[in-house]
C-alpha cells in the first residue's frame, strides 16, 4: 500500500541490461542524505540478471516501487515513469551512474529557493567503466541565459542528473519518440519557453563513459535529429505548426524540404551534421561516410578545401578506406 502523503521527489530509473553497474547505482540513490523520496525502477525487459538486482534492493527498501514488463525502449519507459510519479519533483537516474550522497538534498534546496526554475541539472564527474576518474569534463552551462544561448547545439544537461517539476513534464507530453537518441534535447527545447533552467556547478553525479553508449553508437542519427529539433523549435517560436509530431519518425534528409516548406533545409542540416561530427572520425568512418560523401559531391570544387582536414583526421585514426574515398571525392575523382 502506498503512503497517504506523496514524497518530495520521485527518482526514476529505467533499466535495460545494466547488471554490471546496477547494484552500485541503486545503492547510491538509497544512500542519499535526503530520505523523503520514492524510487521508481522500471525493468524494460532486461535479460542479464538486472531483475534480480532490482528485486534484492526492493526487498530491503520500501521506498522502491518496481515496474517490470517487456522491452519497449527508453522513451516509452521514461514516459511511463513520468505518468506513475507521485512526487512534485522528478529526478532522472541511469543504471550505470552513481549519485553523490547529497545530490537530491542540494537539488531540492535549489528548486525550493527558485520556484521560477523548472529544470535543474548538475555537473558530473566522468568515470570509466571501472569507476576510475577520467579527468576534466562534465561541466554544463550554469545560468538560464547561458543555457538559452546553447539551445541550438547543446548539450544543455547531463541527462541523468536532471531534476524537473513533474507537472511541467506532463504539460508538454513528456519525451517524444520521434527524436530517437536525442529525446532529451527535444524536451529541453520544448520546456525552454515555459520555464527557467539551471545547472548546479557541483559534481553531484558520477557519469560513466565507455564504448557502446548511445552517444557513440548512434552519433550520426543523434546529430541529425538534434539539428531537426532546432528547426522544429524555430517553427514553434514563430507560432507555426510543428512539422514533427510526437510519434512520427523523422524522415530522410531529402524529404525535410517539403515537410518544413523550406527549400535547402535538408542540405543545411547535412552540413550542420558534418560540422558536428568533424571531430568524431569513428562515426564518420561508419554510418556517417555516405552523408559525408554526399556533402562533398554537393559542393563546388572551390569550396571543398576545408574538408581535407577531415580526410586527414580519418587517416590518422586508422580509417584508411574511408579516408581514401573522401580524398578521391574531394579531388573530383
Amino acid at each position: 500500500m502506498l503512503p497517504l502523503s506523496p514524497p518530495a521527489v520521485t527518482v526514476a530509473l529505467s533499466v535495460y541490461n545494466n547488471a554490471p553497474h546496477l547494484d552500485a547505482a541503486i545503492a547510491s540513490v538509497r544512500a542519499q542524505t535526503m530520505a523523503d523520496f520514492e524510487f521508481l525502477i522500471l525493468d524494460d525487459g532486461s535479460r542479464d540478471g538486472s531483475g534480480a538486482v532490482i528485486a534484492a534492493h526492493a526487498a530491503q527498501d520500501p521506498r522502491i516501487r518496481v515496474i517490470a514488463r517487456e522491452n519497449r525502449g527508453l522513451v516509452a519507459s521514461l514516459n511511463e515513469l513520468i505518468a506513475a510519479a507521485r512526487a512534485p519533483l522528478f529526478a532522472r537516474m541511469d543504471g550505470d551512474d552513481l549519485c553523490r550522497p547529497e545530490r537530491l538534498e542540494r537539488q531540492c534546496a535549489f528548486l525550493a529557493a527558485h520556484p521560477e526554475c523548472g529544470i535543474l541539472g548538475t555537473w558530473a564527474e566522468l568515470i570509466g567503466d571501472d569507476g576510475a576518474p577520467l579527468g576534466a569534463g562534465g561541466e554544463k552551462p550554469v545560468s538560464h541565459e547561458e543555457l538559452v544561448a546553447a539551445l541550438r547545439t547543446g548539450p544543455l544537461f547531463c541527462h541523468p542528473s536532471v531534476m524537473a517539476r513533474t507537472a511541467l513534464l506532463r504539460q508538454v507530453g513528456g519525451y517524444h519518440p520521434s527524436y530517437r537518441h536525442c529525446e532529451d534535447h527535444d524536451l529541453w527545447l520544448r520546456l525552454a519557453s515555459r520555464t527557467r533552467m539551471a545547472n548546479l556547478p557541483e559534481r553531484l553525479l558520477r557519469y560513466r563513459v565507455y564504448p557502446g553508449q548511445v552517444s557513440q553508437r548512434h552519433a550520426v542519427e543523434q546529430a541529425i535529429n538534434v539539428a531537426v529539433s532546432w528547426h522544429a523549435h524555430l517553427r514553434r517560436t514563430r507560432g507555426e505548426p510543428d512539422p514533427i509530431t510526437p510519434d512520427t519518425p523523422i524522415p530522410p534528409l531529402d524529404q525535410l524540404d517539403p515537410l518544413f516548406g523550406e527549400p535547402g533545409l535538408g542540405a543545411r542540416i547535412r552540413r550542420e551534421t558534418i560540422d558536428r561530427l568533424s571531430f568524431m572520425p569513428a562515426a564518420l568512418a561508419r554510418e556517417g561516410a555516405p552523408l559525408l560523401l554526399d556533402h562533398i559531391r554537393s559542393l563546388p570544387a572551390a569550396s571543398r578545401a576545408p574538408l581535407w582536414r577531415i580526410a586527414g583526421r580519418l587517416a590518422r585514426h586508422g580509417h584508411l578506406g574511408t579516408a581514401t574515398r573522401v580524398a578521391l571525392s574531394l579531388a573530383g575523382l
